[in-house]
């Protein structure tokens, strides 16, 4: 827990460069009333996950949760299984380590497992793959390596690392720019991008730089962002709201969009440059309504059956890691609504099927919290 912090912190709060533009401050934003009667509560689902990162959901409904150290641990019938389902070696320094992870929308009949970590051979590089699932475990030996990315610098953070797949079927993969802003600019790395690939690995035959990318970066689908920790597609509209980390000024919610550009290292915050896609909303570090260091956690409040008043409906949470918040934004107007406070160094959240918000932290002994609504 205690090297995460300082290495968030840095990531959030180095000076900023001189390109940086600034944003006013949104309003304050007004709070999610529940109806009269009605009351939402936090409780522990399980403790004890080692420096956690991120969590999936499985249809049959295990979690899959993701501990910086390597294990891919599982969370079965509500308990957290003593097996993890695979362990991978990985680098652990700063922001490197097992950082993502996703299940095939086709996981049912296929048991595929898609993991995101740092490999530390022959050289330190972040890598894309995949196993396959037998019961709680993955089948020995049915790792495939799907993408080997750009060998990182010294620098250990703004890995990135967030894995979701697409409406269309195809994997997303947010990679931050490796403490290096002039990666997101460049199409000769993945490095400070979003990235699209066929589940198999293989480029897409529409991703929009082909025509100027060669190799693997044609998996390149957007570019100039610092460290994409979070995103999300919303069931049923496909939106894609991606969160980018910043710098010591801006926190951003970007609206996912193909080819699109959004600035980093030349910008932060909202931009009226027409060469930029600006952000839907942004939140200072410090002098506003909203504050916070570092954005985590993403999600649509469109569950399969929904538990919470109908104001949440439609809404895409998210979180802060510095403030422990979690808010709600009107995903058409980018109107934030405050929540929940008070949860200990959150890193990431899944609406569950009944309606529940599950949130990951680090703080806490390593804890996985659910939210639930209880009707008046």
């Amino acid at each position: 827990m205690q090297n995460w912090i300082p290495i968030l912190l840095l990531t959030c709060l180095l000076a900023c460069g001189s390109g940086s533009k600034q944003s006013t401050p949104a309003p304050t934003p007004p709070p999610v009333t529940p109806p009269t009667g009605g009351s939402f509560h936090v409780a522990a689902l399980v403790t004890g996950l080692a420096q956690p990162t991120a969590l999936a959901l499985v249809p049959d409904g295990r979690i899959f949760i993701c501990e910086q150290g390597g294990a891919l641990r599982v969370i079965k019938g509500g308990a957290l299984l003593a097996t993890p389902f695979v362990t991978v070696p990985t680098s652990i320094a700063g922001e490197r380590g097992l950082l993502g992870v996703s299940v095939d929308p086709q996981f049912v009949q296929n048991g595929y497992v898609y993991v995101y970590y740092t490999a530390a051979t022959p050289t330190t590089h972040n890598r894309l793959s995949r196993f396959v699932a037998a019961g709680d475990v993955a089948q020995a030996g049915s790792e495939t390596i799907l993408l080997e990315l750009d060998d990182l610098s010294s620098a250990n953070n703004h890995n990135g690392g967030a894995l979701h797949f697409g409406p269309d079927g195809k994997l997303y993969v947010g990679v931050g720019e490796n403490a290096n802003g002039a990666n997101a600019q460049s199409f000769n790395n993945l490095l400070g991008k979003l990235l699209r690939l066929n589940p198999d690995g293989s480029v897409p035959a529409d991703n929009p730089f082909l025509s100027q990318t060669t190799g693997k970066n044609r998996l390149i689908w957007a570019m100039g962002l610092r460290n994409p920790y979070t995103f999300a597609f919303q069931p049923g509209t496909g939106r894609l709201f991606i969160n980018d980390v910043g710098q010591n000024t801006w926190e951003e919610v970007n609206v996912g969009r193909a080819g699109a550009n959004y600035g980093w290292p030349g910008t932060e915050g909202l931009t009226t440059d027409p060469a930029y896609a600006s952000p839907l909303y942004a939140y200072p570090h410090s002098g506003g309504t909203v504050n916070g260091c570092s954005i985590v956690g993403a999600d649509f409040y469109d569950p399969t059956t929904p538990a919470f008043p109908a104001a949440f409906l439609h809404q895409y949470l998210f979180m802060d890691y510095c403030g422990g918040w979690l808010r709600t934004m009107d995903p058409s107007t980018g109107t934030v609504s405050d929540w929940l406070t008070g949860f200990s160094s959150p890193v990431d959240l899944r609406v569950a099927s009944d309606g529940s918000v599950l949130v990951l932290c680090r703080g806490g002994g390593g804890a996985l919290q659910r939210v639930t609504y209880t009707n008046p």
